[in-house]
């Protein structure tokens, strides 16, 4: 149990930096959901179950569905640029 405990505080550090050093808006908010999520084991393996299901339905749910509809809404994701189609077809 103590190596899966060190692998996933590992994850946790190594999820920390690649947020701080990412460029697509898309990738921090995956990151973020996944640290999240490995938080919620974290505190599982901690005897913790209220805090486990507190950040997986705030910390990886909510937060993360907001990011998604936010990077929809100011056009990261979801919208496909027409101007591409119209090149292939040519």
């Amino acid at each position: 149990m103590l190596m899966v405990e060190w692998l996933l505080l590992i994850f946790l550090i190594v999820c920390a930096l690649s947020l701080s050093i990412a460029k697509n808006l898309l990738n921090s908010v995956i990151i973020f959901v996944g640290y999240s999520l490995v938080m919620s084991i974290m505190f599982i393996m901690l005897r913790s179950p209220d805090l486990a299901m507190t950040e997986t339905l705030l910390g990886a749910g909510a937060t993360g569905v907001l990011f998604f509809l936010t990077l929809r809404k100011i056009g990261h994701i979801g919208h496909e640029h027409k101007s591409d189609d119209s090149q292939t077809s040519s």
